[in-house]
């Protein structure tokens, strides 16, 4: 009857306001912070090292990431589909590849990259020829294969004779708590070949370097020529953040992230040396996984304001001389959530060709930046610029521009204190003139006139 048909939509209409409702709360609680779990491709040499490297894929899941676990070879692999990636991370456990499978291949990986995709790839004195073309995609240069770094002086009691199980100090990691954590006390167990940065790419981080003592060669053979690395331009650890702030993590060792390393003791063969029960390296590895796939050094600034003192709008165009207040709010993530940043150099540029104003910014309580300055007597198309840059966190780049105009005919002053000179000569000039007018008009010489 229709009186049914009216108590059915009216039913389902309820039903479906709650179904919306529902969606809502869940939407909104989302986008309070960052997704809990990020789809993250592991590649793998094979499936063993899903348990030889359990510690550090358990510490992955633990913190709320989806681990797709594939053969490097694999010949369906991909990481696009109809032009969007798949994946948010990208670890490569793959040191003796030499080709990818399906339509991965370098090219893939660095397209990956340069649209803002995280890798971390580790190798071994194994690596094939792949990663080794991966490695000068992004400023590093893998020694041979079959070698390892090796250090006669900073190696582990447990190595067997050929000095390549390194106890690598905390000295010898980047000043930069972001990227390698607290500085820790215990050495950092290292068995891999060595890498060198190109020395002209700025982007390049040495996060983790060899001794003075170290070099990269065939353990087993005499050194008939110069190592490809030697001291502390070896690279044991290498980072990159390219300008679109995708990061790199490249390890010249596989081993360091195994759960052998994790849970090894370490003490130096040299006579006084401390033992530590536990290496670091299971810190240093949570540490870099923090930095890499950017649950650290993520800032972005959320708002922008300008106005001249006084008001609270911009204006369509400023005038020379104006008194200017610049405000930028910058945050940063934090446990999944966005929080004040805190610095204390963030600075300001008023920017044309080059910056005529260049000034460190306050810092408030709730992130909020913010300075007061006047503006040059030069008009002409201007630039708020912050340009902040520091090793660990993303680029912060923000401009906003600006019309800066002269003075209006009515806005200059009546009298110019800098004009009285010529104010004063103005009217000496008119009175000069009057008197010398008066002087020769009714003054003259008598003149004697000739009679007969």
């Amino acid at each position: 009857s229709i009186e049914h048909v009216w108590w059915f939509y009216i039913v389902m209409e309820g039903f479906w306001s709650c179904v919306t409702l529902v969606g809502l709360l869940l939407l909104g609680a989302g986008c309070n912070g960052v997704k809990s779990g990020k789809k993250t491709l592991v590649l793998l040499e094979n499936l063993s090292m899903k348990e030889t490297h359990s510690m550090f894929f358990g510490d992955m899941k633990s913190r709320g990431y989806q681990l797709v676990f594939k053969m490097a070879d694999d010949p369906n692999l991909a990481i696009s589909k109809h032009g969007e990636f798949l994946y948010d991370n990208l670890i490569v456990f793959a040191p003796s590849v030499e080709e990818f499978g399906g339509t991965v291949d370098v090219s893939a990986i660095t397209d990956f990259i340069d649209h803002g995709g995280n890798v971390l790839v580790a190798a071994s004195s194994e690596v094939g020829d792949v990663l080794r073309d991966l490695g000068i995609e992004v400023g590093l240069e893998l020694d041979e294969r079959e070698t390892f770094v090796i250090d006669h002086l900073n190696y582990d009691v447990k190595d067997r004779g050929e000095h390549t199980l390194l106890a690598v100090d905390p000295a010898n990691l980047i000043e930069a708590e972001l990227i390698v954590g607290e500085k820790p006390s215990a050495p950092a167990l290292y068995r891999g070949l060595g890498m060198i940065a190109d020395p002209d790419d700025p982007l390049v981080l040495e996060i983790m370097i060899g001794s003075t003592t170290s070099y990269s060669y065939f353990p087993k053979e005499r050194i008939s020529e110069y190592p490809h690395t030697v001291g502390k331009s070896t690279l044991l650890i290498a980072g990159l953040q390219a300008r679109n702030n995708a990061r790199v993590v490249f390890s010249g060792s596989i081993d360091f992230f195994s759960n052998k390393f994790f849970a090894s003791s370490v003490l130096k063969a040299v006579p006084g040396a401390k033992e530590f029960d536990v290496c670091s390296n299971q810190q240093l590895a949570s540490a870099l996984l923090d930095w890499v796939f950017k649950e650290k050094g993520v800032i972005h600034a959320e708002e922008v304001f300008h106005h001249r003192i006084g008001e609270e709008d911009p204006p369509h165009a400023y005038t020379i001389m104006d008194d200017i207040h610049y405000a930028i709010k910058i945050q940063e993530m934090v446990g999944g959530k966005w929080v004040p940043f805190t610095a204390e150099d963030v600075q300001l540029e008023f920017f044309r060709i080059d910056p005529f104003v260049c000034i460190y910014l306050n810092k408030s309580e709730d992130g909020l930046y913010y300075a007061d300055f006047k503006l040059p007597d030069v008009y002409g198309v201007f630039q708020f610029k912050v340009d902040y840059n520091r090793i660990g966190y993303t680029h912060l780049f923000s401009t906003t521009q600006v019309s800066v105009r002269p003075f209006e005919h009515t806005q200059y002053e009546r009298f110019i204190s800098s004009a009285y000179p010529y104010y004063v000569s103005s009217f000496s000039m008119i009175f000069g003139v009057q008197i010398f007018s008066l002087v020769f008009l009714h003054f003259r010489d008598n003149t004697k006139t000739k009679t007969d």
